[in-house]
């Protein structure tokens, strides 16, 4: 075993591999950017280095600072984690070059499952089946649209140097091929810097089945059974469980030798994932995807039903050691499903969100397992990817352990950072979800019914009470009443306590709170008691959580909020929807532009949203460039409306690509 490994990477997975290097009393070194230098996984780490600044290209992606870090603290091994560099044929080879172990597969094995039209041909010839498609690479725009109306329509564009939704594309019209290939294309060079498609048939209602496989250096590979990956957003995984329910013995066991078979095709050595895209109708026609050459995300629901820690045998392998079992000591005990706890918010249409942990509560023990990179204080911004923690539940069955994970959910709290969190919880409640009859369109067919319709009442009430208690008398038991929002006046009884209060995205409102009946408000919690049900909230400043969900709620000035929107029309101005970086801008001042436009393209987490003209009109205003970082609601262009155009005639801001996920999304 190795003496020091380097974790070449930051987040959850870096400090979880770190967890598995403690326990196996190796010596672990983390890398850091600028921006997580107080960061978790650099606290846990038996060492630290700087690599470079805050932005991606210069830290975690520069191969010369991982390889000068390994340098300096002495490391044998590179463990990748997941994203970044994690299946870069050229990191793994440098690693080598430089007489460091890289904790993955041979170079070439991810060279050849990296460019999905290669892998495709590979392990057709190795008798796995695949999905019907494009053949050959490199084509152009035209004989792509040709591909695809070959198929038949629908189809689904899909870079080859990438995966887990990043610059995919389905498409239902041919009419709107051509500028869906633009656009994937302009993602996925965005993603992967390869900007080379293929064009797959689309199989309506599929079943997303991923195997498990892991291969030593002496010829001996397993698999470790299947996850079920069904319940997807935007081609982005948020749900995971093993087993699956759709799978019978025979199934499984013929998917896990085909799994076994693409790893053998090219050559694999120590963990890695095979998925097959599956008819929900028929599950023994199951469809090779792709192989992701690295650990995945949902790894931890395969070491719960297997007994097995998948990061210890990733470092095993990588020293040199056979596997110790063989596929008959393999059995799947009980049941596991993951949540992927993402800074997003799903009441602004799950955009990515950000800001400063102010408190936090995550699950442990008694079935549940949390695996984070956070601390209270982080700072959660938008250059990395909005994956925050993996919160992972098991039970004897397949009822306990939903039962398990939507409680734990419903614990945990990151007030500060808006999440997914309460929407994963009710998601988990849905009754196809309970009855395993899910497919991957189901989270983007139900997502409407899982957002709460505005904010209840019960959280006005208790952060109304929060205000009340800080107007409580002081020490000396006077309070000055002018100071008090109470409508107080000499010789008047005592009025209820109102302050007008907001939380974005919502009509502000005047709460009004009783003095005498005034909820009980506690260090980190406030109890409200309405309609005979009592609701506990977490708290931190202006931030109320409960049952997963959180609620910013702020005071609000009417003469301000008038005064600042007097200037500008708000259905004239464009604002940035999320905190990101602007990467694109197609307009000028003076350009008369024509209702539901593009006219900018802004970035976050992976994630791009296009901003589009509200109706006809002339840009009149731009306040940003390519390349201008922006803040959530900062103003970014003002389009005057085209008299002609009518009142009524509007556009609309749609989101192209993929937001949740993680980098390790970003590959597969």
């Amino acid at each position: 075993m190795f003496d020091t490994v380097l974790v070449a990477n930051r987040g959850e997975i870096a400090v979880r591999v770190i967890r598995t290097l403690r326990s196996l009393g190796v010596r672990s070194v983390a890398v850091f950017s600028d921006a997580d230098a107080d960061a978790r996984h650099v606290r846990e780490a038996d060492t630290a280095v700087r690599i470079g600044p805050a932005p991606a290209a210069e830290s975690y992606l520069s191969i010369d600072r991982l390889l000068d870090a390994a340098t300096r603290t002495g490391a044998q091994a590179v463990h990748p984690g997941y994203g970044f560099l994690a299946e870069n044929a050229g990191f793994a080879q440098t690693c080598t070059e430089a007489g460091l172990v890289f904790i993955g597969p041979p170079a070439s094995a991810i060279s050849l499952m990296g460019d999905k039209i290669r892998a495709k041909e590979t392990v057709k010839a190795a008798g796995v089946p695949v999905v019907p498609g494009s053949s050959g690479s490199g084509l152009s725009d035209d004989e792509l649209a040709a591909a695809a109306r070959e198929i038949g329509m629908p189809v689904l564009l899909k870079p080859s140097a990438g995966g887990g939704g990043k610059g995919m594309r389905l498409t239902r019209v041919e009419s709107a091929l051509m500028d869906e290939i633009a656009a994937a294309r302009r993602e996925a060079r965005a993603s992967f810097g390869d900007d080379t498609l293929l064009v797959e048939r689309w199989i309506d209602r599929p079943r997303h089945i991923e195997i498990q496989v892991l291969a030593d250096g002496h010829g001996n590979v397993v698999h470790l059974g299947e996850r079920e990956c069904s319940l997807q957003r935007r081609h982005q995984k948020i749900i995971e469980e093993a087993p699956s329910v759709l799978l019978d013995e025979a199934t499984r066991a013929a998917m896990g030798e085909a799994a076994v078979q693409a790893a053998r095709s090219c050559g694999y050595r120590g963990a890695g994932t095979v998925e097959f895209i599956v008819p929900g109708t028929d599950p023994s026609q199951y469809y090779f995807m792709e192989m992701n050459t690295r650990l995945q995300v949902e790894h931890p629901v395969t070491e719960l039903v297997t007994g097995l820690d998948l990061v210890e045998w990733q470092l095993r392998v990588a020293a040199g050691e056979p596997l110790a079992f063989t596929q008959d000591d393999i059995t799947l005990t009980g049941h596991a499903v993951e949540a992927r706890v993402c800074a997003e918010d799903p009441s602004r249409g799950f955009l990515p969100s950000g800001g400063t942990v102010l408190r936090l509560q995550e699950p442990q023990g008694d079935g549940v397992r949390t695996d984070s990179g956070l601390t209270e204080g982080s700072e959660v911004g938008s250059l990395y990817d909005p994956m925050l923690s993996k919160v992972i539940a098991y039970g004897p069955d397949r009822p306990t352990a939903l039962r398990k994970l939507r409680a734990a959910l419903a614990g945990t709290v990151t007030l500060g950072v808006p999440t997914n969190a309460g929407f994963l919880r009710r998601l988990l409640a849905h009754p196809a979800v309970v009855s395993g009859e899910m497919d991957t369109g189901l989270v983007e067919r139900e997502a409407d019914t899982l957002v709460p319709d505005g904010v209840p009442e019960e959280v006005y009430e208790a952060a109304a009470a929060v205000r009340a208690q800080a107007l409580a008398p002081g020490a000396d038991g006077w309070t000055d009443p002018f100071s008090v929002p109470s409508g107080w006046r000499m010789g008047g009884q005592p009025a209820p306590l109102a302050f007008p209060l907001r939380v974005p995205g919502a009509e502000p409102v005047i709460h009004s709170v009783g003095r005498q009946a005034a909820p009980r408000v506690e260090e980190h919690t406030v109890l409200v008691e309405m309609h005979g049900v009592t609701h506990a909230f977490h708290r931190a400043g202006d931030w109320l959580g409960r049952d997963g969900d959180s609620w910013h709620v702020m005071d609000h000035d009417p003469v301000e909020a008038s005064l600042s929107g007097a200037a500008r029309s708000g259905v004239d101005t464009l604002a940035a929807p999320m905190p990101g970086t602007v990467t694109v801008v197609k307009v000028a001042v003076g350009d008369v532009v024509a209702a539901g436009q593009s006219l900018l393209v802004v970035e976050a987490m992976k994630m791009e949203h296009v901003i589009s003209a509200p109706h006809a009109g002339t840009v009149t205003e731009l306040d940003v460039t390519a390349g201008s970082t922006v803040a959530m609601d900062q103003v970014l262009a003002v389009v005057a409306p085209d008299e002609t155009g009518g009142p009524g005639e509007t556009g609309a801001t749609g989101t192209a690509g993929t937001p949740g996920g993680t980098d390790e999304e970003a590959r597969g």
